[in-house]
């Protein structure tokens, strides 16, 4: 498995030379993940931060009710983490794993900091996809005020048609704050479309 989407991510979210890109993918390491497989448990301190080679990541928790509520989905060019838990160094409030086979570049959090006080671009790209990661927690939030379930799903089918395509119903109704029956409802209404 070569770092060619890596490289370009880092690229992508900060301008550099490819010989720095290069270097700053160096320091990530190769992770198989079986489907099924927990990156993380409710209680734990998330100690990696991930890339997503290929394959799909779910966050949940449980409700008040014990009722299971995915928060977020991951996938192919996609960092995640906990990232509260990651830098905070606080026990976690989420499960995270792994709904197919997958294949990631992570770094440990001590990995992390080593590169942020070593490589400034390192720095500024951890600035800026933490900025990008707060404006995609912000919009869903915003979404879930805001929009209906059938825009938040027309969002979901055209920002990520790998999750519609790839995740049981239940996860995805319960990311879109709808039941299975809710989202069958919409499913249907858009086939028809």
């Amino acid at each position: 498995m070569d770092k060619v989407n890596l490289i370009q991510f880092f690229q992508n979210g900060l301008p550099m030379n490819p010989g720095k890109a290069e270097q700053l993918a160096e320091k990530f390491k190769v992770r198989k993940i079986t489907k099924n497989e927990y990156l993380l448990k409710q209680g734990a301190i998330c100690n990696e931060s991930h890339f997503i080679e290929s394959g799909i990541i779910r966050s949940y928790t449980y409700d008040f009710d014990g009722n299971d509520v995915t928060t977020g989905f991951y996938s192919k060019r996609m960092f995640f983490s906990d990232l509260l838990s990651f830098f905070k160094r606080i026990p976690s409030k989420e499960y995270i794993q792994a709904l197919t086979d997958c294949e990631t570049w992570y770094l440990t959090y001590e990995d992390m900091q080593t590169n942020f006080h070593t490589f400034p671009e390192f720095r500024e790209f951890g600035r800026l996809n933490i900025i990008n990661q707060y404006g995609l927690l912000k919009q869903r939030m915003l979404s879930m005020v805001q929009e209906t379930a059938e825009q938040r799903y027309a969002e979901l089918i055209n920002s990520h048609p790998e999750i519609i395509q790839n995740v049981p119903l239940k996860y995805i109704a319960s990311y879109l704050g709808i039941t299975d029956t809710s989202l069958s409802r919409i499913r249907k209404e858009f086939a028809k479309k």
